[in-house]
């Protein structure tokens, strides 16, 4: 068996990367059938070719900067023993190569762009002395459920940006985000947009000195590791209590 991998960045969020490496397919001339799909995390497809085979994986994994793509090609050339690794030295391995080069470049160029047509949550774990801010929702459909503050990334805007400013309108204080804590699917619609496209993105992050005020929410209040998992959250932010709690 011969093997090949390869990592693209790709400035897009989870679900975007894995929907248009979906619809951009693999380079290959013969169409491979899909073994496992599961979104936005990974997928598997594999096709029989002549006396031999082709299996082609990926994996999505969110990161601050984007999503990392991590994609494995392992195959058979079907050729007896010397034979098979001649010509997947002086054949296979060089055209498997270019075709994926090409590949991901126009991949990582089509996530950048179709992600700026898909509205972004971000939310910030504030952590401060062991214990990190949590505000307690004021109408709407998740009106009580707690969450991590934060909001929707205006056109235009980064992440991060759009992170500081929805702190600042909702509390009152100045952040400065520290490190990447995870993303998560948002089943539903945001902001008109596609169902299941975007997601929630949170940072850990500090305030400037400065005591938060709920400005939007009916509450907030400082929690231990401790008394995380009693509160009733909102379901986007609940996967994440795991790595905010070992933060704190």
């Amino acid at each position: 068996m011969f093997r090949l991998r390869f990592t693209t960045m790709v400035e897009a969020p989870l679900t975007v990367a894995f929907d248009v490496a979906r619809v951009l397919g693999r380079p290959w001339g013969t169409p491979l059938e899909e073994v496992v799909s599961v979104r936005p995390e990974r997928d598997v497809h594999a096709a029989r070719l002549g006396r031999g085979w082709v299996t082609h994986s990926r994996r999505f994994s969110a990161t601050g900067a984007g999503t990392v793509v991590d994609e494995q090609v392992d195959w058979e050339t079907g050729a007896p023993g010397r034979l098979g690794g001649l010509v997947d030295r002086l054949v296979l391995r060089r055209r498997i190569t270019r075709a994926m080069q090409a590949h991901l470049d126009a991949y990582a160029a089509a996530a950048a762009r179709r992600a700026l047509d898909v509205l972004q949550v971000v939310g910030a774990a504030i952590v401060d002395d062991g214990r990190v801010l949590v505000a307690r929702r004021s109408g709407g459909p998740y009106d009580g459920l707690w969450e991590f503050p934060g909001g929707k990334v205006e056109p235009g805007e980064s992440d991060l940006s759009a992170l500081v400013r929805e702190c600042a309108e909702e509390l009152g204080v100045e952040i400065v985000p520290q490190a990447f804590v995870g993303e998560v699917l948002l089943d539903g619609v945001v902001g008109g947009g596609e169902p299941g496209a975007s997601t929630l993105r949170v940072w850990w992050a500090r305030t400037t000195g400065a005591e938060p005020v709920a400005h939007e929410h009916a509450e907030i209040r400082w929690v231990g590791a401790d008394e995380l998992e009693a509160l009733d959250w909102i379901p986007a932010d609940r996967p994440l209590i795991p790595a905010v709690r070992a933060l704190l």
